[in-house]
């Protein structure tokens, strides 16, 4: 079996998307600045947000030393893969960790995908879901103390008791027997999910053809295609995923990313030609 190159990130950038959230967002901001190994720089990817986001985002930066970079775009419906792309572009780490502005990471989330971070190799993490109620309860306090990772804390606010309690509980060796254990295979999940910038590069980034649903699992499937190996930290790296409205989820887009991923699947399809590319050209 050949060896797997061990090298560890020189740089690493956040990716958060967001639109029209800035609660979340801000709670999502916090969830990174209380991190045990802090990143290099935040990347909001803006998907045509109004100025409430721009005042959080604002508000934020100035309590960190840590850079927060805005990538923004007018509001031309449903286009996170795009504003996702000029993000990826505008980046300076050489190692990329997406999550989402309605998303709080546990405060080992940034070194555990920092420890596991393998060449040849990207990263899916994972989260628990909250309901709405104990979504909005969250406070800025209660993420700087960590108090929302404590199970005894979320099942006396509201959270039901599910398996998914367990992951929290898991560290260490623990989880990484767990990550080998498990029978979920590995995705490229918005919501957890790093890798190399140039292997994202080589497949030319995200697909912008692709709207709400699947979107991201389409970049995973093109990077294995380019010989890319998934490994699965789900019970390592960790968020809480808060509740919101999905107005923007229809059946036609769905439908039409799943067509797209199917063929990258039955094809081998290791680059699109809807991506990173075209969006500089665009720029141009």
């Amino acid at each position: 079996m050949a060896s797997i190159h061990v090298e560890k990130p020189k740089s690493v950038s956040i990716f958060l998307s967001t639109y029209n959230a800035p609660k979340w967002l801000e709670k999502s901001l916090w969830g990174f600045l209380t991190q045990i190994k802090k990143p290099d720089e935040i990347v909001i990817a803006d998907d045509g947000s109004d100025d409430r986001t721009v005042a959080i985002i604002n508000q934020i930066q100035s309590a960190t030393k840590i850079k927060i970079h805005h990538v923004w775009h007018e509001d031309d419906g449903v286009q996170k893969c795009a504003i996702l792309n000029r993000a990826i572009e505008e980046a300076s780490g050489d190692y990329l960790i997406f999550s989402d502005g309605d998303c709080i990471p546990r405060n080992d989330f940034i070194l555990e995908h920092y420890r596991h971070a393998t060449k040849s190799c990207y990263l899916s993490g994972g989260y628990n879901k909250l309901p709405l109620p104990l979504s909005r309860q969250i406070t800025t306090s209660h993420i700087r103390s960590g108090i929302i990772f404590q199970p005894a804390w979320l099942r006396a606010n509201g959270l039901p008791i599910n398996r998914q309690l367990l992951r929290l509980i898991t560290k260490g060796r623990v989880a990484d027997l767990c990550n080998r254990m498990t029978t979920t295979n590995p995705t490229w999940n918005g919501h957890n999910a790093s890798g190399w910038k140039t292997d994202l590069l080589r497949t030319n980034g995200f697909d912008e053809r692709m709207r709400y649903g699947g979107e991201d699992c389409e970049l995973g499937d093109r990077l294995v295609n380019s010989g890319i190996r998934p490994i699965q930290i789900r019970f390592s790296a960790l968020c809480l995923h808060l509740e919101h409205a999905r107005g923007y989820v229809n059946e036609s887009d769905k439908k039409r990313n799943l067509e797209i991923r199917k063929r990258t699947q039955r094809n081998g399809i290791r680059l699109t030609q809807h991506g990173i590319v075209q969006n500089s050209r665009k720029a141009a």
